[in-house]
């Protein structure tokens, strides 16, 4: 299952695949054609740059400049559902993202092979605004046949990650998904909360 996923995903095709939030849909990040396949398989505005997935923290800086508030982050909630937003690297294509990019590491241990493998889009399973796809079903209603493979792990945890731009070396959050703001900043800071 892993194996073929990965040589779909080398040929330029799109998988759905778990995380430890919801479904991804997937595409090799170097692949460009396979990254506005993605665009348009969803619906979604080139304009906003798509997350990808990859399977340690020490890769993260191959994709993007680290900080030391990055480092912090990641090493308390990686893997996890938390979402990296740091300024990229020029090995990342610009359809993917301009001048930052969001990293995932998820806690599921499919995703986490095929990342392994080759580093992959990290956005949901779901037409631009649809429904959160927690588990394969809702997934493949919305998506349908534009995708050359489906990977079932079962209903998910449904939460989205939360996004955190760590780019200035401060914490910023974007989107408050299945870690609380509190929680990262006592982590971070102590009970306090700075």
């Amino acid at each position: 299952m892993i194996e073929k996923a990965i040589k779909l995903l080398k040929k330029g095709e799109l998988i759905v695949y778990p995380t430890d939030t919801l479904y991804g849909l997937g595409a090799d990040v170097f692949n460009e054609n396979a990254i506005r396949k993605v665009y348009e398989v969803k619906k979604r505005p080139f304009t906003m740059p798509l997350s990808i997935a990859i399977s340690s923290i020490d890769e993260i800086k191959e994709f993007a400049h680290m900080n030391e508030m990055a480092y912090k982050i990641a090493e308390k909630f990686m893997p996890g559902a938390i979402t990296l937003i740091l300024k990229k690297r020029r090995i990342v294509p610009d359809v993917l993202a301009k001048d930052k990019i969001g990293i995932r590491i998820p806690a599921n241990e499919i995703a986490l092979k095929i990342a392994k493998e080759i580093p992959i889009t990290a956005t949901s399973a779901n037409l631009h605004g649809g429904r959160e796809p927690y588990c394969i079903e809702i997934a493949k209603e919305e998506l349908g046949n534009k995708v050359a493979m489906y990977i079932d792990d079962g209903v998910l945890p449904g939460k989205p990650s939360t996004i955190i731009d760590v780019s200035e070396g401060k914490i910023k959050i974007i989107r408050e998904g299945a870690i609380k703001e509190e929680k990262i900043k006592e982590e971070i800071y102590g009970v306090s909360g700075q």
